[in-house]
């Protein structure tokens, strides 16, 4: 017997399929026969709570998605080691040719908790977290650098933070740097706040994040 989470998702399939799919067969039919060509990839995080599909109201084959811990980019490094992370992006930019890569963090992120909380994170004793958070540590010594008003103020610089690093990793490949440098290919980063719901994006020309809406 499936448990009662795998019941609600299988149910949700369903009525996906008798009703959604159905009135856009003709859509999904079409992307069956053509492959995908979404203009934008999103590099997202893996938290549940936070769906970049849901917030950006996309439809399917609009965004090549990626999510990992804390929507983190690795800096270039090719060598003979799995890197997931970067092989979505080179297939994103390189075979897709996709013209926007967004950055997508988040308040109440657990992967940058643990960056800044290195005792809670080797208590857990995790085999992957602490080193995958480690590609983070300039936004560590950033936080750990200013004085902060609250638990809370100091978890959202992290983030926002997080997202710096990930941007500036992003310049460290070359095919994207040069595609950037031609135009061809714009970088962004964003925040989604989800205690207030607002989208916060940020602006290299001040290194500030400040709200989308008008």
């Amino acid at each position: 017997m499936p448990s009662r989470a795998m019941e609600r998702l299988l149910n949700g399939f369903k009525s996906f399929r008798r009703n959604y799919y159905v009135k856009n067969q003709t859509l999904f039919q079409a992307m069956a026969r053509r492959g995908q060509s979404p203009k934008v990839m999103v590099i997202g995080c893996c938290d549940a709570r936070v769906d970049p599909m849901l917030i950006t109201g996309a439809g399917p084959g609009e965004i090549f998605m990626l999510r990992n811990v804390a929507n983190l980019v690795p800096p270039y490094a090719p060598d003979s080691r799995s890197h997931g992370t970067s092989a979505a992006l080179e297939f994103a930019v390189k075979g897709l040719n996709v013209e926007h890569i967004i950055v997508l963090g988040h308040a109440a992120c657990g992967g940058v908790r643990a960056l800044l909380n290195e005792a809670e994170t080797a208590a857990m004793g995790t085999d992957f977290i602490a080193s995958w958070m480690a590609i983070a540590e300039r936004a560590r010594t950033a936080v750990n650098a200013c004085s902060h008003d609250s638990e809370e103020s100091r978890q959202r610089f992290g983030e926002l933070e997080n997202i710096k690093v990930s941007l500036e990793n992003l310049k460290s490949f070359p095919w994207i740097a040069e595609r950037a440098g031609q135009g061809k290919l714009n970088i962004h980063g964003w925040y989604f706040d989800i205690h207030s719901g607002h989208l916060m994006a940020f602006d290299a020309a001040t290194g500030a994040f400040s709200n989308v809406e008008a």
